[in-house]
């Protein structure tokens, strides 16, 4: 079964932005050969969620893990994303799509951004 996983951004208007998301994208890639790693957005950037799903169910693709880079549990997560996936489930009925949890509710990262804080500030 192929599989992929989907990062999904918000977008912004200027491109170096989404360099942060790039660099998860090509790690979690060279990390993961056994999937196809691909990085879209919200609003703002290309490729939107629903043309992004769209090509890699074109590309025989059954498994579909959709990773919500958003800190935050918004507007954005709690009614643009499920609106999004059932308008794209309907699409593609065939398609087994996933959400994790938003990385901002990933303890592990939290604790590390703590972390990173802590000992960012000089003593």
């Amino acid at each position: 079964m192929k599989s992929a996983l989907v990062l999904f951004a918000h977008g912004a208007r200027e491109a170096a932005w989404a360099e942060p998301f790039r660099t998860i994208r090509d790690t979690v890639a060279l990390s993961r050969p056994d999937l196809t790693v691909t990085l879209a957005f919200l609003e703002l950037m290309t490729p939107p969620l629903e043309e992004c799903i769209a090509e890699l169910a074109a590309t025989d693709h059954q498994r579909i893990t959709v990773a919500p880079l958003f800190l935050g549990m918004g507007g954005h997560l709690k009614r643009d994303l499920p609106r999004l996936l059932t308008t794209i489930r309907k699409q593609h009925p065939a398609l087994d799509i996933v959400t994790l949890t938003p990385i901002g509710e990933a303890q592990s990262l939290l604790d590390a951004i703590a972390a990173w804080l802590v000992n960012g500030v000089p003593r």
